[in-house]
Order: C-alpha cells, then structure tokens, then sequence
C-alpha cells in the first residue's frame, strides 16, 4: 500500500540511494537566500540550488507569471504552430547575447541543449557541403550533462563507466589547470594559455575537414570549479576560425549572471558559434534550457532547406513550454530590474576575499575563484578519496548551510541577492567546520 513517507520508490539521481534514505536531508520550502528543512531549520543556500536559483529562492514576479500562464494556457504544442511568449523570450534573450548569436532553439535542460547544439554543428556542416565533418573534441574533466552526446563529449570517467558504447569519433582534449603554477590563482590563472595548442594538434590528426565542433565550458564547473588561463580561450578561438571548426560554448552553469556578467561570452570576450544555457534562465523555476546560434549557422541550415520543408528535423514536446517562458520572462525582468548581473560583478571582490581567507584552514589546499563562484579543494583522506569534502557536507547541513561538494572540492555558487553578511556567514561555517573535521 502506498505510503507517503515512504523513501523507496524514488529512485533519487547521482545520490547514494541507501545511504540518504537511512538518514534522509529534506527541504520543505524556500524563500529569497533560505531553505526551510523538514525539522523547521532555515538553511543558507550556498549553491543557488543547483547553480540554477539567481534569482534567489520564491521570488513573487516569477510565481505569479507562472500561475497567469498556467490559468490562461496550460500546454501549447511547438511543431508548426507558436505562442507569443515563446517569441517574446527569444528576443528578450538574444537582447542580452553578445555578437550575432541571435537565433534560440529551446530545449528543457542543459543536457538537452548540448545534444541539440552538437546536432546543429552537424546540420551546418552538411548544409553547408561539408557533410564529412561529423567529429567532435570536447575536454578533460568537462561536464555536458547526462545524454549521450553529452557524456561522450564530457570528459568524466564516472560518467561514463556504466553506460558502453558512446558517440563515435569523439576525442578530448587535455585539462587546462596545473596546479603547480596556479593553485590559489584569483580569477584567472596567469599560466596555462599554451595548453589550448593541443587542439591544433588533434585537429591535425583528425584531418580538420572531418571535426565538425569543440565544445567547452568557460569555466569549468561540475568537475570542480576550474576558470581558464588568461588567453586560453581566445587561443580555441582562434584555432578553431583557422580549421573551419564550430565553437561550443557550454554555459550552463556561467550564464545569467553567475560571472558577474550575462554571459561567460562577456566575460572573456571570445564569441562562440553556439551556446548552450539552462538552470538560470528562468531562475530553476521550471525546467528549461536554450540553444544560442549565430546568423550564419541559423541561414545556412534554414536558407538551405526547400520552401515549406521542416529544416531541422530536432525537437522536443516541451520545447518553449508555456510555464517555462513565463518563468523566464519574469526572471529575465527580475534581472533586469535588480540590476543583478552588475549586482554579482560588483560583489567579485569581496567574495573572492571571503574565500581566499580559507587558505590557511585545516585540509585547504587550493582555492579557485571567478564571479560568484569558488571551489576550495581538500586534501583527501588516504584511500578515501571525496570521504572529507562528502563529511563537510553534511556537517555544514547540519549547521544551516547548503553547499555542494565534487570529488574532493567544496564548490558555492550562491543566488546573485547574497548579502556581504551572508557571503560571511557562508565562509566562516566552513572556517569552523574545517577546524573541526579529520
């Protein structure tokens, strides 16, 4: 008979199944920077959920558009016909997009806004006569999100280990970071920009006429909060423009804000051919993510199909969900009237601050840092590798804080409403969990 206390028919996603649901964390409610836990414990939220709460938590102008659209219009079918809100979004969005990125395919997450990217770079190239070009390169220790596409791209063992077969002619590029020459770097490393040549060596071996995209996350996120060299960036630009390769940006985690800036695309001023976004697109109100594509791949595949013809034969039955664009307009208007992005930006210095005060704590052996975002790596524990950053973890439960830990690295990403007293709070109950922890 059902139960409704009952744990075990969730089957709960990257969570150890057994070990939570003997002693499970639940979250009741959520308002501005707080949870609520089920024992009535505010819980600072030091991960903006999942990266994706910028807005912070509850926020009323996002609520209530959410329920208008859902009185007015549950549902509308995307294949052959539209709502405004869904037009409406696009531009909004490709308002705040830099350079010429201004075509959205919606999608319903990151995940499926990088598998939808890849099949784009694939239809431009065939578009365009080069229907060879069919590889991709992604990067070690990348993350894509969990399809297929994305986990062959992804650079995570873990990720991959369970799952066989994959993409074909997919091949990685080496990690960026040396933490020899760039542990305790604020914001971007000096050294590490030459590390971007091994993509020319790749391509060359490949043979450049069959690579069809290299994708990347700007700055490295899932894997453990990585920021690239100075230059790094610019340098995959440039290789892939001499090679005829599409660049992928993935900013799923670094878009809306999260760098003080609306995207990783402003913040390093590299413009790629694609982007990826999702989680605070509509503040991780309701599921959604977005494609951005330049003017040229959007004209070659549209211009190139026959008059009246499907052009992408790709989509999704939630693609611009009513609920989701609602969501995001009212986040995008929250942004925009908070000033949110700039708020983020101008909190930079303190924040990095706060975190690199932690450098002499027990355990701390590096700390990586860029807009709202920092990783403070531990020592593991001998033979028990992620046992000692997993133990902060819930200690800092316990003691009102949600953080996120990745492997061995603690990583906080908090709403772009954290007060300075908050951002204090946050480090200082680590401060005092790390005295406290073997």
């Amino acid at each position: 008979m059902f139960s409704p206390n009952d744990l075990e028919a969730y089957w709960m996603p990257f969570t150890a199944n057994r070990a939570f649901k003997s002693s499970p964390r639940m979250l009741v409610a959520a308002k501005d920077m707080h949870y609520t836990s089920a024992d009535g414990r505010q819980i600072l939220d030091g991960t903006s959920g999942l990266w994706c709460c910028n807005a912070g938590h509850g926020r009323a102008k996002i609520t209530e558009a959410i329920q208008r659209q859902a009185a007015e219009m549950d549902y509308a079918p995307p294949f052959q016909v539209g709502h405004p809100a869904a037009f409406e979004l696009a531009n909004r969005l490709t308002d705040i997009m830099a350079g010429d990125l201004n075509h959205v395919f919606f999608t319903n997450s990151g995940s499926e806004a990088v598998d939808t990217a890849l099949k784009i770079a694939l239809a431009y190239h065939k578009a365009c006569g080069n229907g060879g070009r069919v590889k991709f390169i992604g990067r070690d220790k990348g993350y894509h999100g969990v399809g297929f596409g994305g986990i062959s791209v992804g650079g995570l063992g873990g990720n991959k280990k369970q799952f066989g077969n994959q993409l074909p002619g997919v091949d990685h590029m080496p990690f960026f970071y040396d933490k020899a020459t760039s542990a305790f770097s604020k914001g971007q490393p000096v050294h590490g920009a030459d590390i971007a040549d091994d993509l020319e060596a790749i391509i060359t071996l490949h043979d450049a006429s069959t690579v069809a995209a290299v994708i990347v996350e700007p700055v490295v996120g899932s894997a453990g909060v990585f920021v690239p060299p100075k230059g790094y960036l610019e340098r995959l630009r440039a290789i892939c423009d001499k090679h005829g390769v599409l660049l992928i940006f993935d900013e799923v985690i670094t878009g809306f804000g999260r760098l003080g800036t609306a995207f990783g695309v402003d913040k390093f001023k590299v413009v790629p051919d694609l982007v990826t976004t999702a989680k605070g697109l509509n503040s991780g109100t309701v599921p959604m993510g977005a494609v951005f594509a330049r003017d040229g791949i959007y004209r070659a595949i549209v211009d190139g199909a026959p008059e009246g013809a499907i052009e992408l034969f790709h989509g999704y039955t939630y693609s611009a969900h009513p609920l989701a664009c609602a969501a995001a307009l009212a986040a995008q208007a929250v942004y925009k009237e908070e000033d949110l992005f700039a708020r983020a930006g101008a909190l930079e210095t303190y924040w990095q601050g706060a975190a690199h005060a932690l450098k002499e704590a027990q355990h701390v052996v590096d700390i990586r840092n860029i807009g709202l975002v920092a990783g403070i790596e531990l020592a593991p524990r001998a033979g028990k590798p992620a046992a000692r950053a997993f133990d902060v973890f819930l200690k800092a439960f316990e003691k009102g804080l949600l953080i996120r830990t990745t492997g061995d690295t603690i990583a906080l990403s908090p709403p772009l409403i954290i007060s300075k007293t908050e951002i204090d709070q946050i480090f200082s109950t680590l401060l005092d969990i790390l005295k406290e922890t073997a």
